[in-house]
């Protein structure tokens, strides 16, 4: 109950002819410098993929509003942060097949640092422009590193939880990191610690950036049906 009055407060902001959907999901993709070209460009695919996938459409018309409002980012340092695909209804084959295509078609926006702190904030301006309204608000985090830039990440999740917001995480075990920045062998641990949090929270480790694509979209299967889940789980697990 206390979820949903916070919730509701939320909402008291949007425009009275906001539309009511199922969900409201932020998609948060980290382009920080640590994201060569070619892993840009997988997560990119991914997503892009996964929206395509009848399993994902499906899920969605199982909901009582049959609908989603969906919007995707990108970001890296504390102040860089992108909307790259505007709040879209998906509710067929074809607003989600365009929601797809308008993630493929958009420059990178930048590369930076990793400020994961600075895509949960930034994704709290976003909700507050939604066109849309639902009980269920999801934060989507995929990134390749821990917060090395802006305030404590685990302060932002907390004020985003203070909302009713639920934030999962999607950390990506990069093989191949840059020169600069050492490898991050136990990221899905501080994901746990400090990322995710939430009424039904999980994560799903990818174990490089060729099996992002599987996982990206067992993670919104999931999210879209607010499935039951353990705190955290490896797509290995899922297979």
């Amino acid at each position: 109950m206390r979820r949903l009055i916070l919730v509701l407060l939320l909402l008291l902001s949007r425009p009275a002819l906001a539309e009511t959907v199922d969900l409201q999901l932020v998609l948060a993709v980290d382009v920080s410098r640590s994201v060569d070209d070619e892993e840009f460009q997988l997560q990119r695919e991914g997503y892009a993929n996964a929206f395509k996938n009848p399993q994902v459409l499906a899920m969605i018309l199982t909901g009582p509003y049959r609908a989603i409002g969906v919007t995707y980012m990108e970001w890296s340092n504390a102040h860089l942060q992108r909307q790259i695909v505007k709040w879209t209804k998906i509710s067929d084959a074809e607003s989600a097949a365009i929601f797809a295509e308008e993630i493929l078609a958009a420059p990178r926006a930048f590369a930076g640092w990793t400020s994961i702190s600075g895509a949960i904030d930034y994704g709290m301006r976003l909700l507050e422009l939604s066109p849309f309204q639902s009980e269920r608000i999801v934060f989507d985090i995929s990134g390749d590193g821990s917060n090395n830039s802006g305030r404590p990440v685990a302060e932002a999740r907390d004020d985003a939880l203070k909302l009713g917001i639920t934030i999962n995480g999607l950390p990506i075990v990069n093989e191949r990191p840059s020169p600069w920045l050492p490898a991050e062998p136990n990221l899905d641990e501080y994901y746990l610690k400090n990322v995710i949090g939430g009424p039904g929270s999980f994560m799903i480790v990818a174990e490089d950036f060729n099996s992002f694509q599987n996982a990206i979209l067992q993670k919104l299967i999931r999210e879209i049906a607010a499935a039951p889940a353990p705190p955290t789980s490896s797509y290995a697990e899922l297979k």
